[in-house]
């Protein structure tokens, strides 16, 4: 089913209750952005962490999806979704602050690194939820991919300016300052999010709907596996980000230490070749309008399998020659980003229409509970790999596997058609 881009779309997506929440999520991201490069950065060149505890570190970032992940859903559906957000904003705010005090009175350490990151992740499991289960309740449905690309472009945009700025910022002072930023940003995104206005029941309402968690997290799990287009995107996004990790992980490794192009470098390089991601955010509509869902998806995968090549290639490179490394790089993350980024909107439209409002938090939980509790294992397989074949034969690894990603996406625009709903149906 193909969307129709018209004028009368621009309605919901130019709110003021949008475009609040729509600035909260972009300072959210610009902070995110700033804590993804800064934190390997404090454990490799601070603590001189090795390639088995950056992954750790990234590991501890994501584990508590599997701990928590679908007993978050349960909750998220009970309570106030952007309560839930602004809570875990200021979760996130007072811990990362508390990274570069730690390190002023030289008392950080790759424990305390470690512990910060499982609250963070805590913290982000509950944003993470909410966050893609809040768009239907500020924006109809005709409206829904439209508001999501709109909020990707801001991740993108964040992604581009956020590791380079860090990159910038990492020259003149200490990896645990830039840190700060993280916190200053969850604070500001907290501040925003109290002034967003929307059409979600109260918690009050909602009290009549209370059910024992067990049932409730059951229920989320037996709509995800049994509705086929659910069902086909769990695995082909639970693989995708499995290899996509293993690539991340070993990203930082690949540009400080394989190829030596310093912190600096790796935030330019980074935040220049996600640009792609911004591309595909602002090009998303006008090729949903023409091609179905499902064809979309397929060619997303498949460019970000192609493009996670440059990164072996590169690093079997010279580094002393770092112009054709670094051009690599930000070919290969520009094309990498360009096409999940487009699998990305697409698949979570598809997920927002196809699933009831009330158990949108239960269905993006029991999603991320398999797609990014698989992170970890990736993380320290990742870890462990590069410790034991190389950084560059870690990633070819993870360029085979990208390209397994598209196989459940095809033939699902038959599937779509036949589970999507027609906008304003309620559903």
């Amino acid at each position: 089913m193909s969307v129709s881009v018209s004028d009368a779309a621009v309605s919901d997506v130019s709110t003021g209750r949008f475009l609040r929440f729509w600035t909260a999520q972009t300072a959210s991201q610009v902070g995110q952005r700033f804590g993804l490069l800064a934190l390997p950065v404090v454990a490799i060149e601070t603590l001189h962490a090795g390639a088995e505890e950056v992954g750790y570190l990234t590991a501890a970032l994501t584990v508590c999806y599997l701990l928590i992940g679908l007993p978050a859903g349960a909750w998220v559906d009970r309570w106030s979704k952007r309560t839930t957000m602004i809570r875990a904003a200021v979760v996130r705010a007072v811990v990362l602050a508390a990274l570069p005090v730690l390190w002023a009175f030289d008392r950080l350490s790759l424990g305390w690194l470690y512990a910060v990151a499982v609250i963070v992740g805590v913290a982000s499991v509950f944003f993470d939820v909410a966050y893609q289960s809040y768009v239907p309740f500020i924006v109809s449905d005709k409206d829904i991919e439209r508001a999501n690309a709109r909020l990707e472009s801001s991740a993108q945009i964040s992604a581009a300016g956020g590791p380079a700025a860090a990159g910038l910022l990492l020259k003149a002072v200490s990896a645990p300052v830039v840190i700060a930023v993280d916190a200053v940003a969850y604070v500001v995104c907290a501040g925003l999010l109290a002034t967003v206005k929307d059409s979600e029941p109260s918690r009050r309402e909602k009290a009549g709907e209370e059910s024992r968690l067990t049932r409730d997290i059951l229920a989320g799990v037996r709509f995800v596996v049994g509705n086929a287009v659910l069902r086909r995107l769990l695995v082909s996004v639970g693989v995708s980000n499995f290899f996509a990790t293993i690539a991340m992980t070993l990203t930082p490794l690949l540009v400080l230490r394989t190829l030596g192009l310093g912190s600096t470098v790796m935030g330019v390089v980074l935040g220049v070749g996600t640009l792609g991601g911004l591309l595909a955010a602002f090009t998303l509509p006008k090729v949903r309008a023409r091609f179905e869902a499902g064809r979309v998806m397929a060619v997303g995968l498949l460019l970000a399998g192609v493009s996670m090549a440059a990164f072996p290639v590169a690093g079997s490179l010279d580094g002393s020659a770092s112009v054709v490394p670094v051009a690599l790089l930000v070919l290969g993350q520009f094309g990498m980003t360009w096409g999940a980024v487009t699998f990305n909107i697409a698949q979570v439209s598809v997920r927002q229409r196809v699933c009831p409002k009330d158990m949108l938090a239960r269905m993006t939980a029991s999603i991320r509970f398999v797609v990014w509790g698989s992170m970890p294992v990736a993380s320290i397989l990742a870890g462990w790999l590069g410790s034991h074949i190389g950084v560059v034969p870690c990633l070819w690894i993870g360029v085979v596997g990208a390209f397994l990603t598209a196989l459940p996406i095809i033939g699902m625009d038959r599937l779509i058609r036949s589970t999507t709903p027609a906008p304003g149906s309620g559903v």
